[in-house]
């Protein structure tokens, strides 16, 4: 999503406990899950978010993190290098009073490097289009510990592009495009 210069940077929450809540992002080469995109995003998830711990890689925004815990995930670790994603980020879940979350300013790749301390039922990755990290991510993902039973992974990348390599053991369950973004989701 491009804004022109002094258009504001806000999201809302669109369902769960903080629904209608706004809150503004940093300025930068953040680019937020459109609305649309999100809400099937979560409508996929459904049952699923109920207590679930969530990992949002390259968190930017934390949009997809905060609407996860906002449907009543029970854990979210946002991961961005971004300074200001990360002290925003911060101030949301202290002010929104989240129960259990954690912002990580760290590069998402060397984050991933280290041995995780608990598994994910959920991962959001969606990382810069133009970074090309997407594939390194994903078998960083597949090859530690870092996904729990049942896992379910999100990948979001250019619609033109279409699907990078991923984990051959990772199955499509569903996919979707909307404008330049192509969204999917794997177990």
């Amino acid at each position: 999503m491009v804004r022109r210069a002094g258009e504001q940077r806000t999201l809302r929450i669109i369902a769960g406990a903080w629904r209608g809540r706004k809150w503004r992002f940093p300025e930068g080469a953040i680019r937020p899950t459109p609305d649309r995109v999100r809400e099937t995003l979560f409508n996929w998830l459904g049952p699923r978010l109920a207590g679930a711990r969530c990992l949002d890689l390259f968190a930017g925004s934390g949009a997809l993190g905060l609407e996860a815990l906002s449907r009543g995930a029970a854990h979210a670790t946002f991961v961005d290098q971004d300074a200001g994603a990360a002290r925003e980020l911060s101030a949301r879940l202290s002010e929104w009073r989240a129960p259990d979350a954690r912002v990580l300013r760290t590069d998402a790749l060397g984050f991933l490097a280290q041995p995780p301390a608990s598994s994910f039922d959920i991962v959001f990755l969606d990382p810069p289009f133009d970074s090309g990290l997407l594939p390194q991510a994903a078998a960083a993902l597949a090859q530690g510990r870092w996904l729990a039973d049942g896992f379910r992974v999100y990948l979001e990348c250019p619609a033109r592009v279409g699907l990078p390599p991923v984990p051959p053991a990772w199955r499509l369950l569903k996919s979707g495009r909307a404008g330049e973004v192509g969204y999917h989701l794997f177990a």
